[in-house]
């Protein structure tokens, strides 16, 4: 274990490089942070750090730089999260305010992370599996066609259109509507199956055949295999921090342009506590020179999906992380509202 001066002193240069981006010297550390010790003293403690490798020296620098290692040991020990301003709190919920639609908060949520943070940020939409049913609209478009519109607890809606085995009248319909909702109104989507596989059944003959259409149709977009989908925002601010990638940014924005990637990176969203996970700690290849921040985020306190950012290694860790939970409550908050 580390003494509490070494780490005060650790905490010292993660705070130093990451803002001025400069290897960290003795000298410079005791006249910027009060530590109370001669220079002497913090070099040594300096060669402990860099002995158990959670600083090193790049190059012929005379300073030092946070390994991941040290990086880690930050976030987990020393770094609080920093809370947001007021008028920083009262921006967000402002412009969060303002969204119409699933999509538009969304696409809020992305350009809103990017700006507080000025990293990539990368926001999945709610998932169907984990979300429940508010209701079931059933539309008559003709005779024998009818319109599926599912709206779920997290604001998403889904259109399907459905051709009938026989002509569907208004008043069955009706009837549809209303049983069909009574039983999964407000339920799980893994719960429907089971709850209306035997609504057919308690229909004349001649609308079975159309009721069982109907249901197949509501089944099927209940499962849909595309429904993990994320929107990704502020990727050209990776490029003002060129000199924190080793060689070049291609190999992160190759990755962050696969999908699979992404959602590995964000992780599972059941997980809604705040994830860091820094440099190495990410299993792709082309993210090892990153670090990400995540949370999940979900109405009536039950993660429904994950949002986060995407950045350099040399990333202030308090500000991140405040800005990213602030943002998954107040995106909770309108989702819980819609």
């Amino acid at each position: 274990m580390l003494s509490e001066r070494r780490l005060e002193v650790l905490r010292a240069i993660v705070h130093d490089y990451v803002g001025t981006q400069e290897p960290v010297g003795s000298k410079a550390l005791t006249e910027r942070h009060s530590l109370g010790v001669s220079p002497a003293t913090v070099r040594n403690d300096m060669a402990a750090l860099e002995e158990e490798g959670f600083i090193a020296q790049p190059h012929t620098s005379a300073g030092r730089i946070p390994t991941d290692k040290g990086y880690r040991l930050f976030v987990d020990k020393l770094a609080g999260v920093k809370p947001l301003s007021a008028p920083e709190r009262r921006a967000i919920q402002n412009f969060l305010d303002g969204a119409v639609d699933l999509d538009d908060v969304v696409g809020r949520t992305v350009r809103l992370l990017a700006q507080l943070t000025r990293q990539v940020a990368v926001v999945q939409y709610p998932s169907l599996t984990r979300s429940t049913v508010r209701h079931v609209e059933l539309l008559s478009l003709a005779p024998a066609r009818l319109m599926l519109v599912l709206i779920t607890d997290t604001g998403r809606v889904e259109q399907r259109m459905i051709d009938c085995p026989a002509p569907f009248g208004e008043t069955s319909l009706a009837d549809l509507r209303a049983r069909l909702n009574s039983r999964v109104a407000g339920r799980r989507f893994t719960d429907v199956p089971q709850l209306v596989q035997d609504l057919p059944e308690s229909f004349d003959k001649e609308d079975q055949a159309t009721v069982a259409t109907v249901l197949s149709t509501l089944l099927e977009t209940l499962v849909e295999e595309n429904e993990e989908r994320m929107m990704i925002g502020g990727t050209a601010n990776l490029t003002r921090f060129g000199h924190d990638f080793p060689l070049t940014i291609r190999p992160v924005l190759e990755a962050l342009e696969e999908q699979v990637v992404l959602l590995k990176l964000l992780g599972e969203a059941t997980d809604s506590g705040m994830t860091v996970k820094i440099g190495h700690e990410n299993a792709h290849e082309g993210l090892s020179s990153t670090s990400v921040v995540s949370v999940g985020y979900g109405s009536g306190g039950e993660a429904v999906a994950k949002l986060g950012v995407v950045g350099p290694t040399r990333m202030d860790y308090p500000g991140t992380m405040g800005a990213v939970r602030a943002v998954a409550r107040y995106v909770g908050q309108i989702l819980a509202e819609s």
